[in-house]
């Protein structure tokens, strides 16, 4: 069967959770993008941004069985989402992470709502010090977040505040994968009615930010900072 970049092939396997050797096993998200983008099958191709990817591994192996098939939808999305600028690259990595904790921040579980929340000021401190006009146009996702995770801020900024040597990490992307792992597990693991489409968004809204980012898509703000689930 030959790949075909950018569209869904007419039959292909079932997505399902972990890694595979062959198409034949079976397949997750990131092994069938390689496959559409003409690679060699990985769960980790070069077609996509690390981070990006990182999320998209995520999600697809913290989706439900039966709920997993509706990813296949967004992925040829995912592929060319990727820059060898490294600044480009840095935001794409703060801004995956970052889409990941304010979106997961209103519904995790409260120990996992301070990690979050310390990960969302994290994401913040290091936007602004790469670029402020960057750091304002994430502002508003941040600000919404927060206001619904008041009291998991204000220990965050406490605890952070009390960390001298937070101001002088580096944003690298084993960071931005803790983010993403705590987010997508707290929202899988949620009291709430279908953490399956917010994990869909989630990953829907990350793509998007990416495409605003690259200049694939017209950065208006609804495209750019679309509301949270």
């Amino acid at each position: 069967m030959k790949p075909v970049q950018g569209s869904l092939p007419d039959i292909m396997p079932v997505l399902s959770t972990g890694k595979h050797r062959t198409p034949k096993s079976g397949g997750c998200f990131m092994e069938f993008a390689s496959y559409l983008a003409g690679e060699s099958w990985s769960d980790h191709p070069a077609c996509t941004h690390p981070v990006l990817a990182s999320l998209a591994r995520m999600v697809n192996d913290c989706t439900s069985d039966d709920a997993r098939s509706r990813l296949a939808l967004l992925i040829p999305s995912v592929i060319g989402l990727t820059s060898s600028d490294q600044r480009v690259d840095k935001r794409i990595e703060i801004v995956v992470a970052l889409r990941a904790g304010c979106e997961a921040l209103p519904t995790a579980s409260l120990e996992r709502q301070r990690a979050l929340a310390g990960g969302v000021l994290t994401c913040e401190r290091n936007a602004s010090v790469l670029d402020p006009q960057f750091a304002e146009r994430v502002g508003p996702l941040i600000r919404t977040a927060l206001q619904k995770a008041p009291d998991a801020e204000r220990w965050a900024r406490d605890f952070l505040g009390s960390v001298h040597s937070w101001s002088h990490t580096k944003f690298t992307p084993r960071t931005a994968d803790t983010i993403i792992r705590v987010a997508v597990q707290g929202i899988s693991e949620a009291c709430i009615s279908d953490p399956d489409a917010r994990l869909y968004v989630l990953l829907d809204h990350a793509i998007n930010d990416c495409r605003v980012l690259l200049g694939t898509r017209t950065p208006d703000r609804t495209a750019q900072l679309p509301a949270l689930a």
